[in-house]
């Protein structure tokens, strides 16, 4: 029934006619775009970190935080692909009132993420590709989930910047990667994206696991032997960016972490 009721959706959320002038306005969504073997459709796209070869030549919109909308204008776009932390609140707006086709991916979790990618396929008129791409992932994401599972989750502190501290909410994808790894963000109540917390709030919490994309952020963290993490020598690097682009590669970032995590987590399971 679930399935029946997702294909409507999606039938529902449909153009009139599949896009064939696609402009994304995220580098997650590009990559899905890439994943979905769509480039052809791809006519502009928004830049931030690094291009994929295969896209050297596909007009640039502008930067991450930034819309040049005379170039956009220009490209005379069918379907907008947006993620809404990629654009500023004022362009978002300005982009409502030009009428394009928009298709929104803000997705809080793997189940979702997962459903949006083929959203976007029906989007593009390229269902076919989006049914086979969600379906290997969702094996791939069920099989982590399975493997990885613990009765007792492990506590991680997700470090995303250390002055001043960062960290992830409830609500973002990567709490939802960390459950799949067995593991439980210790600020998962908190729901804003990217929560500013303090360190007396991190060590009241004990995290068993600190996570970080930077070795001097993490060797900080020996200043504090009481914390579970720095006494058993679990300050661990990300292994990778993937986990904080929401594309179908994050279930394979996702499967790193969980990999990093097992092989320094306690035995019980």
């Amino acid at each position: 029934m679930r399935g029946v009721l997702l294909l409507v959706l999606l039938a529902l959320a449909a153009p009139l006619a599949a896009a064939s002038r696609v402009v994304s306005l995220a580098p997650s969504l590009t990559e899905i775009v890439v994943e979905l073997h769509a480039t052809d459709l791809l006519v502009g796209m928004l830049d931030g970190g690094e291009r994929p070869a295969a896209l050297a030549q596909v007009p640039s919109v502008g930067r991450y935080g930034q819309i040049d909308m005379e170039r956009l204008l220009s490209l005379k776009p069918d379907l907008l692909l947006l993620w809404p932390g990629s654009v500023p609140a004022a362009q978002r707006d300005q982009l409502t009132r030009l009428g394009i086709a928009t298709y929104t991916a803000d997705p809080h979790g793997i189940d979702e993420l997962i459903e949006q990618i083929e959203a976007i396929g029906v989007q593009m008129g390229r269902a076919e590709q989006g049914r086979a791409r969600a379906q290997q992932l969702r094996e791939q994401f069920y099989k982590l989930r399975a493997q990885y599972h613990r009765q007792q989750p492990l506590r991680v502190f997700y470090q995303v910047w250390d002055k001043p501290l960062y960290t992830v909410g409830g609500g973002q994808i990567v709490s939802d990667a960390l459950a799949v790894c067995g593991a439980r963000n210790v600020f998962a109540e908190l729901k804003v994206p990217a929560p500013q917390v303090n360190l007396e709030s991190v060590l009241l919490r004990d995290p068993q696991v600190i996570l970080a994309s930077d070795q001097a952020q993490l060797d900080a963290w020996k200043a504090w032997p009481q914390v579970d993490a720095v006494r058993h020598g679990r300050l661990l690097l990300v292994p990778d960016k993937g986990l904080e682009r929401p594309s179908g590669q994050m279930i394979e970032a996702t499967a790193r972490l969980c990999q990093v995590l097992d092989v320094k987590a306690p035995v019980s399971r």
